[in-house]
């Protein structure tokens, strides 16, 4: 009996598997609310890079169209100091919400509305290389379709991403700041 081609998605989730080790995820559906897209599903790794952090995952928003995009589709991924998954499920909930409407490129800033997690007062977030990554790691990753590259969302206060909009992206990393720690207070 032959086995099935493994679908895009179960590709791309292998290709994560390589990116955290042996950690197995845990997949939560984000229901779509755009007709003709399949949910969002966010990917949370817990004690991933390790113990006491969390790193999450999406996919589905490479399942959308965007004018900015050409040829290459992004989906997410967040890495934190925390146990909460809420932080995966919250990229999750963006992609589903903005795909189509909201490039995901490199210094672009989201406004959360509200704080993000109950263990933090971040409002906001800032998207970036993804952290832990090697660029071959994130970057036009092959899976069928359109190559994917992984876009790196990074928890922010309400004063960052207003100065990140102001200053640019490059300004805000050249600050001190623990970009895995939700619980910092603004460095602007």
């Amino acid at each position: 009996m032959l086995r099935a081609m493994p679908s895009r998605a179960e590709r791309y989730v292998a290709h994560l598997d390589t990116l955290t080790g042996t950690t197995a995820p845990r997949l939560q559906p984000i229901p779509s609310t755009h007709a003709r897209l399949d949910d969002v599903i966010a990917l949370v790794y817990a004690d991933e890079p390790e113990p006491r952090y969390l790193t999450g995952a999406t996919y589905g928003l490479s399942l959308a169209d965007h004018p900015d995009w050409h040829g290459v589709k992004p989906e997410l991924w967040i890495s934190v100091r925390s146990d909460d998954p809420v932080w995966a499920l919250a990229i999750g909930y963006l992609a589903e919400q903005l795909r189509g409407t909201c490039p995901f490129v490199y210094g672009d800033t989201i406004d959360f509305g509200q704080p993000i997690a109950p263990d933090s007062a971040m409002t906001a977030f800032a998207v970036s290389a993804p952290a832990g990554l090697d660029a071959h790691q994130y970057t036009l990753i092959d899976i069928g379709g359109a190559p994917i590259s992984i876009a790196g969302c990074y928890p922010v206060h309400d004063t960052e991403r207003k100065y990140i909009r102001e200053h640019g992206i490059d300004a805000f990393w050249q600050l001190d700041w623990d970009l895995y720690d939700v619980r910092r207070a603004p460095v602007v």
